[in-house]
Formats: structure tokens, C-alpha cells, sequence
């Protein structure tokens, strides 16, 4: 198995090569440059290994949601090398990812509420349980909208059903009022974690060997959001 996945929804600008049980990274936070810096580091990640674009097995992308310019932007230069080189895509949630990204760090952790930044005073967020495979499910649709609408699942609810929930993302950094919407639910909160591309190739890999993959014309963004290309008047940017 040999997949690329690339990510550029945030301002954790990333790229990941896994072939087989190996990966190796790169990453850089900016607000700004994703399209100068992606590729490139795509194609020192083929280099450092010594493969061709066309031995891959499949490329991965961060789906969103996240910044439109950046959802769009992982999307489309999926859709392009993987058309060039004749490679299936995968796509993957990056609320997905972010919840990855704390299931492997928190070996305990069952349960992950993953909130990021989206604008106009709005976070994107979903809830994730960790799967018999150790990955990252959903176990509902994802969202947007105001931190004070973000709610725990009645499943998680109830002395029966009572596991930690951990709390995940820069969304929490962002809106303290999250805190007050959700906090007495969540035994900790990582407020600095983003997704990346490394849990993107890692949730890509099962769909992949499932023979779960889109044409590369099917690689396509998800907003969440419909009106991303203007502000209506009850909303403000940050």
C-alpha cells in the first residue's frame, strides 16, 4: 500500500507518504501559501523515497471541512495528479483526522468531540468513536455552526454509557463560549491539535485496501458551509 495524502483545509499546511507500515511527514503552520508549499512538499516526500507519482496506490486528500480556498485547493491538486497519473483519490474528513490525530496520542481515549474554526463566528464539528480497527468513526453527520449549538450525542449520555470524551481542536481556542456549551462533558481538551495529512493517509488506508476509492474527477471538497462565498447579514468575520 502506497498512498500520498496531501491537506491544506487549516493552517496546518501537510503532506504524508505511507507505504505500507512507513510514513514519512511534512508540515508547517501558516495563515497564508498553501499553494506555494504543497506540491513541493509532495514531491520531496516521492523523492526522499525513490518512487514515481504513478506507483502509488491511491492519493488522499482532507475533504474538509475547512477554509473554502484551502478545501478547494487539496481537492483539486488531488484531482489533478491523480488524473495525470492514471490513480484512484480517497477523500477524508479532516474532523475525522483531528479526532485520528488524538485516538493515536491518547491511547485511552474512546471518544472525541472535534472542533475547528470555522469563521464568522461558527465552528465546523463532529463526534468520533474509536473503532474495534483503532480508527477514528462517526457516529453522526458533521456541522456548522454557533459553539453554543455544539452538543454531545444522547449515546454518549447516561451512567451506562458513560466514557471520557475528549474535546479537540482549535475551535475550543477560539470560542471560549464552547467551553460553557460542552465543557461538563469533556474529561480534557487539546485546543492546539490540527489536522494533518499523517491520520488522513492512516484513514485512508482501509478504505483503500477495501476498495473504497472515486475516479479522480470525484475528488470533491465538502463545505458544510452553503454560503461560503458571501457573508449574509447576521453574520461578521472574526
Amino acid at each position: 500500500m502506497r498512498i500520498l495524502a496531501i491537506d491544506t483545509a487549516t493552517e496546518n499546511c501537510s503532506a504524508a507518504l505511507l507505504i505500507d507500515d512507513q510514513v514519512i511527514t511534512r508540515e508547517r503552520m501558516l495563515e497564508r501559501g498553501h499553494a506555494e508549499l504543497i506540491l513541493p512538499m509532495a514531491d520531496e516526500l516521492l523523492a526522499e523515497a525513490g518512487i514515481p507519482l504513478a506507483a502509488l496506490t491511491v492519493i488522499a486528500f482532507g475533504r474538509g471541512p475547512g477554509g473554502f480556498t484551502g478545501v478547494r485547493l487539496a481537492a483539486s491538486l488531488a484531482q489533478g495528479l491523480a488524473f495525470g497519473a492514471g490513480l484512484p483519490v480517497v477523500p477524508v474528513s479532516d474532523l475525522a483526522a483531528l479526532a485520528q490525530r488524538v485516538l493515536a496520542q491518547e491511547a485511552a481515549v474512546a471518544r472525541v468531540l472535534a472542533c475547528t474554526d470555522a469563521r464568522m463566528r461558527e465552528v465546523y464539528w463532529g463526534c468520533f468513536e474509536r473503532s474495534a480497527a483503532g480508527l477514528a468513526a462517526a457516529i453522526a453527520e458533521e456541522h456548522v455552526g454557533k459553539p453554543a449549538t455544539v452538543q454531545l450525542p444522547q449515546a454518549w449520555s447516561g451512567q451506562a454509557h458513560a466514557l471520557p470524551v475528549w474535546g479537540a481542536g482549535a475551535g475550543f481556542a477560539a470560542y471560549p463560549e464552547l467551553h460553557a456549551a460542552v465543557g461538563a462533558g469533556l474529561c480534557a481538551v487539546l485546543e492546539g491539535l490540527f489536522p494533518r495529512a499523517l491520520e488522513i493517509a492512516r484513514l485512508a488506508a482501509p478504505e483503500a485496501a477495501a476498495g473504497r476509492v472515486l475516479p479522480a474527477e470525484q475528488a470533491l471538497p465538502v463545505y458544510l458551509r452553503d454560503d461560503v462565498t458571501q457573508i449574509p447579514e447576521s453574520r461578521s468575520l472574526n
